[in-house]
């Protein structure tokens, strides 16, 4: 039964990073332009609770995914007004958005819903599935099938999208003239405003992407891993993403990895569940559960080595006259 053990945990690590890559892309894009985005958190849970609430009363996964991309993108746009526009602490922008996303979302669940904040349930047909439905369950005695079947092509598209992402963002910032005027404006926005180019134009067109990829991260929670939304269901997965995006210093190939990272060990806590170990016992929920956060904090404490961030993250471009 290895190989069974083998393809569930390779499954569960693709399925569990899906949200959190698509999540620490938009937060590459929106820091390389020079934006702080704290909000990454509550982008996505605006984005599942709009998807949900989409999805469950027009019964349209389509329409779900657009109102999750909307909302999301509406979100990315009001902290590029307060930040951009109005030059505002990004920080606290950031995490003002987070509060509002946590209790707005409750609150419009409980008046649309009477649900105790929660949205219906979604319909089976409504939800996305597996490409390969024939793969979804492992196939014990066949290494092949079990782990390249299973493991690899048991997932839905938003899954195999996460990680073409990660390729296309590659792709934008480092082969393409516009991903170039991006990342110069994180750098040396006085350089690209002596260009003749807009840096809040370019700063907007950044938080934008940023805000799709956070609709579709939170589109994913509630159409693809759950079957509704439920009050704060992201779980800190948003700055999960970040803390990846800080330890892939920017970069999405090393983002990529540090994703991977996290959701393996996610994968492995659902796993050691219940599992009794010598001369300790049963492993406790609690410790299993918290084993992503303390391998963010683990990390962020200086065991990812120098990140140097964009140069001009987080200062607000005022115009030389």
């Amino acid at each position: 039964m290895d190989e069974v053990l083998i393809a569930s945990v390779i499954a569960s690590t693709l399925r569990v990073s899906a949200p959190l890559l698509l999540c620490a892309m938009a937060g590459v894009l929106s820091e390389r332009a020079g934006v702080i985005d704290l909000g990454l958190e509550g982008k996505m849970l605006f984005a599942a609770f709009a998807a949900a609430a989409t999805a469950s009363v027009t019964q349209s996964t389509g329409l779900g995914l657009l109102a999750a991309v909307v909302v999301a993108s509406a979100a990315s746009m009001l902290h590029g007004f307060a930040c951009v526009t109005h030059r505002g602490d990004q920080v606290v922008s950031g995490i003002a958005l987070n509060m509002i996303a946590a209790g707005l979302t409750v609150v419009l669940g409980i008046a649309w819903f009477q649900q105790g904040g929660q949205t219906p349930p979604i319909a089976p047909d409504v939800r996305l599935t597996a490409l390969a439905a024939g793969f979804a369950e492992p196939q014990p005695g066949h290494w092949l099938a079990a782990v390249l079947g299973h493991g690899l092509l048991s997932h839905n598209a938003l899954v195999y999208a996460a990680f073409l992402m990660v390729a296309a963002v590659w792709f934008f910032l480092e082969r393409t003239r516009p991903g170039l005027r991006l990342r110069a404006v994180g750098e040396n926005p006085a350089m690209v405003e002596a260009a003749g180019m807009s840096v809040q134009g370019l700063r907007y067109q950044a938080l934008l992407m940023n805000g799709a990829l956070c609709g579709l991260a939170g589109a994913y929670l509630t159409l693809a891993q759950n079957a509704s939304f439920s009050p704060n269901m992201t779980a800190g997965r948003g700055y999960i993403a970040l803390a990846a995006m800080i330890f892939g210093k920017w970069k999405p190939l090393p983002t990529l990895g540090a994703c991977l990272l996290f959701g393996f060990l996610d994968a492995m806590a659902i796993r050691l569940q219940g599992v009794q170990l010598p001369s300790i016992g049963e492993v406790p929920v609690q410790l299993i559960q918290a084993l992503p956060y303390i391998l963010t904090v683990v990390l962020l404490a200086g065991f990812i080595g120098s990140a140097v961030a964009p140069k001009a993250l987080g200062r607000p471009y005022v115009k030389e006259r």
